[in-house]
């Protein structure tokens, strides 16, 4: 999805009119080397920051291998970093019949780190190979994510089995193996980069049919946020949707030779390539799961918000956050008001009882308009931080809220952003720290029917202040430098391609969307980077010559573009720098503003949920 850059620019100028002086601290991106962001795994196009702790250690995931092992090409005038220039995800077709490829590698970044900080490193999970270590003879089949780290540095977040093989039966020629995962999804705690990660097994991993034939469909987990006591907050399955329970009692009782039982399964959970979901869903609650010092883990359900008895529909909750005392944030299904005819998937958290036993709290909504709503952190005083879905001028907006657990009687907070009243740019608050600094991401433009890009922001509670986070950002960290003159210009990148164009474009950096903030105010971050645009074929695969070297992607008129990726991002506040003010003038590319992968939650969340409705 495009926007005309030229409109984006203009109303993301009348924003930055709009600020008033601010109060908020200065941050450098310190993960930048010669204007350009170090901010994915070599071999993969896109990079997201999820984490980081009071440590400055970070947790991250890289996407889209590129599946390139040629290194960099030298061009006429400067090298092309080949991993950092692919301008779309690498596309992956799922099927029993061909091998499954892992397209999600986890990653940690160092501060400390004595040759390489802030370096993304490949943390081999469940067995995952490297991207840059994949080649047709060492296949990779293991999605792997990190989503949280605490003090300790215990990591925490959701990885997929790896491929095994049976053999072919079916009538096609040319195929000699059928190919599925015992689970598609599973959390996981680790404890450091050489340690074994822990499986966090769902309830529900087996179905049995009315004939007392069983068969292993995996179920799902993941685990979402680790607290400094190293509690896990995440959920899991309990039991199949009542759809997916007719799917494998299907592929049980048509096992055959042709499609065998497993296989038929499989089958069902690959992501569908209209849904982005798999056919098979399951009933999920929250869980929490204590990681012991023996590293045993002792898990809880935590109650739905609502009593499902036995119920066929399909109830879910989520717990997406937890705070150093053990409550729990995220999402259930409920009925508002205890009221059936009423039945909402909103805010909620569970807090622990004088015995110990988790209780299921609703947050309520701002209004009876209200839509959906999720609660993604939570600070040690009980400050809850969300999002609630609404129509606002006839379209779907989201709002970020704030949330005091410790006033039941109250609504959540709606604050004012860019303007001295609540807009119609859709926000998100991802997280909260013990200073009340709350980080996430809004809208930018104001265009009505068209997709709108986004930037991360910096709020705080305590003094009702809102900042765009690139306005706070030093000049090197928008990628301008200083020139003779010593004036701020960006800094300007010259590559050549196989045929000879050239292609000069100035650096640009915009963060846009920040996930965690710790209490000294660091935050782990996503930016958006220009990059050239290779060409690639229908697969995603670049368009090389014989001797390796890529061809840019050209315009209507012929010439070059550039488009944006995603890079993990470091933002740390500095005492030494000013805010940039620096304007551009050469920087008047049409080239178009392209928002590719971004917001890696999104979908992550959707994977499993059955949305709103109740399905038989």
């Amino acid at each position: 999805m495009k926007l005309n850059s030229t409109l984006s620019l203009v109303a993301l100028s009348v924003v930055s009119v709009l600020q008033v002086a601010s109060a908020a601290p200065v941050y450098e991106i310190v993960n930048i080397d010669d204007a350009d962001v170090n901010g994915t795994l070599v071999g993969t196009a896109n990079g997201y920051g999820q984490s980081i702790n009071a440590n400055n250690a970070l947790v991250g995931v890289s996407r889209g291998r590129t599946n390139l092992n040629t290194g960099d090409i030298t061009g006429d005038e400067s090298v092309i970093d080949l991993e950092d220039a692919i301008g779309t995800d690498q596309s992956i077709t799922y099927s029993t019949t061909t091998e499954i490829t892992g397209n999600s590698f986890s990653f940690h970044a160092l501060e400390n780190d004595a040759s390489t900080p802030w370096q993304p490193t490949f943390e081999s999970v469940n067995g995952s190979i490297a991207p840059a270590d994949v080649t047709d003879d060492q296949h990779n089949s293991i999605d792997s994510y990190f989503f949280d780290i605490n003090d300790n540095g215990v990591r925490v977040g959701a990885m997929s089995a790896p491929q095994k093989t049976m053999p072919y039966g079916g009538s096609v020629a040319g195929i000699d193996y059928w190919y599925y995962r015992d689970y598609e999804q599973r959390g996981f705690v680790k404890a450091g980069a050489d340690a074994t990660e822990i499986a966090l097994v769902p309830v529900y991993t087996q179905y049995t049919n009315s004939d007392g034939k069983t068969v292993n469909v995996g179920g799902m987990s993941l685990a979402t946020a680790i607290n400094q006591n190293n509690l896990i907050s995440g959920y899991g399955s309990i039991a199949l949707s009542s759809y997916g329970e007719s799917l494998v009692s299907g592929c049980i009782n048509n096992d055959s030779d042709t499609s065998p039982m497993d296989i038929c399964v499989q089958a069902n959970q690959f992501p569908s390539t209209s849904t982005g979901s798999s056919y098979i869903q399951y009933k999920t609650r929250a869980m929490v799961w204590q990681y012991n010092a023996d590293g045993s883990v002792t898990p809880t359900e935590l109650p739905l918000g609502l009593n499902a008895g036995d119920s066929s529909d399909t109830f879910t909750a989520q717990g997406l956050g937890i705070n150093d005392a053990g409550v729990v944030v995220g999402r259930s299904h409920v009925y508002r008001y205890g009221d059936s005819d009423n039945l909402y998937y909103d805010a909620a958290f569970w807090r622990a009882n004088e015995d110990g036993a988790y209780e299921y709290h609703w947050v309520p909504v701002v209004d009876n308009d209200v839509l959906s709503s999720i609660a993604y952190g939570v600070n040690n005083a009980g400050i809850i931080v969300g999002s609630y879905k609404k129509y606002i001028d006839g379209y779907q907006r989201d709002k970020f809220f704030v949330y005091d657990s410790n006033t039941p009687d109250s609504k959540p907070v709606t604050p004012n952003d860019f303007y001295a009243y609540r807009s119609d740019l859709s926000s998100r608050a991802k997280d909260i720290n013990n200073q009340g600094q709350v980080v996430g991401y809004i809208e930018v433009s104001e265009e009505k029917q068209l997709p709108r890009p986004k930037d991360a922001f910096l709020y705080d509670v305590n003094t009702s202040e809102f900042n765009d986070l690139n306005n706070l950002l030093t000049c090197p960290s928008k990628g301008y430098e200083k020139d003779t003159d010593g004036n701020w210009k960006k800094h300007q990148f010259t590559v050549t391609d196989a045929t000879g164009n050239t292609l000069t474009y100035t650096a640009d950096i915009r963060v846009v969307e920040a996930n965690k903030i710790n209490e000294e105010g660091s935050i782990a971050a996503t930016a958006f980077v220009r990059k050239p645009v290779y060409q690639t074929d229908t697969s995603g695969n670049l368009l090389l010559d014989d001797n390796g070297n890529p061809t840019f992607k050209l315009d209507g008129a012929g010439n070059p573009v550039t488009s944006y990726l995603p890079r993990m991002v470091v933002l740390k506040p500095t005492n030494s720098g000013v805010s940039c003010d620096a304007t551009d003038d050469s920087d008047s590319s049409n080239a178009p503003y392209s928002r590719q992968g971004a917001a890696l939650w999104g979908w992550i969340f959707l994977l499993p949920l059955l949305w709103l409705r109740r399905r038989k």
